[in-house]
């Protein structure tokens, strides 16, 4: 795919969306750690149901250790993998209060340091809650990414690097969220709503459901 059809596509995304931004309900930085943390493998409106009854009774460091892991799991147990999650929860926010005095830190490898912190939770939580250009890179991102030609790679990281080299800077920050949302909602993984895509024919799957 040229640079051309990649700044058309992100420029009918911005168009049709022009502030896009993560469908998990959060205020802070540490909300939206604790979200991201138990939003693997698990869907936003599972994690949104279980943190509208949590954030009111922890929504820091403190206050999370403070109600304790066990109550946490009895919040969290309708999210899959609730109880390694809920671990990895704990542990983090002993690490704020300890490394960072409580404070989300804005840098890659301190997020990464922490318990549940990959690279794809610590580039969302750099983008969405710090506004760095970083592009955060799951299931509908990669599909969406080889699908269409914009960046194909064989793994996830090989895909973000070459979202960042082919993404046009102006649209870097939104770019993930903008690709979450198109693989989410009409670049599905079994039956791509093609006839109803906006980039359809820009798009370079040799597949297309017309």
């Amino acid at each position: 795919m040229n640079s051309a059809k990649r700044r058309e596509i992100f420029t009918r995304f911005r168009a049709a969306k022009p502030h896009p931004k993560t469908e998990l309900e959060y205020r802070t930085p540490f909300e939206l750690l604790v979200a991201v943390v138990l939003s693997a493998q698990a869907t936003d409106v599972s994690v949104n149901a279980a943190t509208k009854i949590l954030f009111p009774v922890a929504n820091t460091p403190q206050a999370m250790l403070d109600l304790g892991e066990e109550k946490l799991r009895e919040h969290v147990q309708r999210i899959g993998l609730y109880q390694t999650k809920s671990r990895h929860i704990m542990q983090a926010s002993r690490l704020l209060l300890e490394k960072h005095g409580g404070a989300v830190p804005q840098t890659r490898e301190e997020l990464e340091a922490l318990p549940g912190v990959g690279r794809k939770t610590a580039n969302v939580i750099l983008n969405t809650a710090f506004g760095q250009p970083t592009i955060a890179v799951d299931t509908h991102v990669f599909r969406v990414a080889n699908r269409t030609g914009i960046a194909p790679g064989k793994d996830v990281l090989e895909v973000e690097h070459k979202l960042l080299k082919f993404v046009p800077d102006e649209f870097k920050h939104d770019a993930h969220h903008w690709l979450i949302l198109h693989g989410r909602y009409v670049c599905q993984a079994r039956k791509p709503k093609c006839p109803q895509c906006l980039i359809s024919d820009l798009c370079e799957y040799q597949e297309k459901a017309l």
